[in-house]
């Protein structure tokens, strides 16, 4: 078959808008690789959209930790406490914002489609929550305008679905397009991860604490420490296992921390730089002001029993009453 000329021009356009539509977003491919901790901090400096860095070379090993920014539109990747990647990211748009908070991840599908957009592709997917809330490759043109999952680079989403494990840590905090500092809100939502009423049970009078066995004893654990309410509540996948009073002094602010295990056995909570505490990335949570958290005996040993690497302590001043409100799976509502 031979073609005009006109219809050569036709098929090549043709060819040509095909190709467009099936590339992966603007900004997709777009990526550096450094080696150095000065490298990586001059690179995420000045990222523009769909732009990331990656430097997995600084820190070889240890739990993987996830920090997005919603008024920043940036997640930056942590390994063993320390900064190995940084991203621009596309969060959810006005009327269905990103939740905030300290997830764990659920579930992990790098062919992953939606079964409520029309079976859009969804590629390396990191499930945060059960009711549609994850992390996964998707637009990016420099703004909030997902349904709520945070849209990351193609290769970067590659890149972290592969260092990451079932059950590690996302923080998200901020919030998207107000740069200003809010008050803080409630910590924790009246519903947990697969949309049902949480089960919450205040102290009575006489009551120090409570733990709660019926909740299975396996996956990952986050703690959550109200300066205000002077509560301890414990949460294993979206559920509330255990809540005591506490005596609590030596925090101001909100600080969120992971804890590690050394290759001699040491354990030592490395804290995540959120938004206000930004110096505090990589430092080591104060020692002191642990010490200085009065727990009930029983309650103490309870902790102690189950705190592997990767659990996550949440330092608030934001309350964890039965009152608050919010939405799934939110722990961390604002900066303080």
């Amino acid at each position: 078959m031979r073609f005009t000329t006109t219809q050569t021009r036709s098929v090549a356009i043709g060819i040509a808008a095909l190709a467009i539509a099936f590339a992966p977003a603007a900004g997709a491919m777009q990526g550096a690789k450094t080696s150095s901790q000065i490298e990586l901090a001059e690179a995420a400096a000045n990222l523009q959209p769909g732009d990331w860095v990656w430097a997995p070379e600084i820190a070889a090993d240890g739990p993987v930790t996830v920090l997005v920014d919603l008024t920043a539109q940036l997640a930056t990747v942590y390994r063993n406490g320390v900064a190995i990647g940084v991203s621009t990211v596309s969060t959810g748009k006005p009327g269905h914002e990103t939740p905030t908070g300290v997830f764990q991840i659920l579930q992990k599908d790098a062919d992953h489609r939606s079964s409520t957009y029309n079976n859009a592709p969804m590629p390396y997917q990191e499930r945060l929550t059960w009711d549609g809330v994850a992390l996964h490759a998707g637009g990016l043109p420099g703004y909030p305008e997902s349904h709520g999952c945070v849209h990351l680079p193609y290769n970067f989403a590659k890149e972290l679905f592969q260092i990451t494990s079932m059950g590690g840590t996302v923080v998200v905090t901020g919030r998207a397009g107000d740069p200003v500092r809010q008050a803080a809100g409630g910590v924790l939502a009246p519903i947990d991860e697969i949309g049902n009423a949480a089960r919450h049970h205040p102290l009575a009078a006489e009551e120090q604490w409570e733990w709660d066995h019926t909740v299975p004893d396996a996956g990952p654990m986050s703690i959550i420490i109200s300066t205000s309410d002077q509560r301890v509540v414990v949460m294993r996948n979206g559920q509330e296992v255990g809540r005591a009073r506490a005596l609590i002094d030596g925090f101001a602010g909100t600080h969120v921390a992971t804890l590690h295990k050394d290759a001699d056995g040491t354990r030592h909570w490395t804290l995540i730089g959120v938004p206000g505490h930004e110096d505090e990335a990589g430092r080591e949570l104060d020692t002191s002001a642990l010490d200085r958290l009065r727990l009930p005996d029983g309650f103490r040993d309870m902790l102690r029993e189950r705190m592997v690497e990767g659990t996550t302590v949440l330092v608030t001043s934001a309350s964890v009453g039965a009152h608050n409100s919010g939405k799934n799976m939110t722990l961390l509502a604002a900066n303080d």
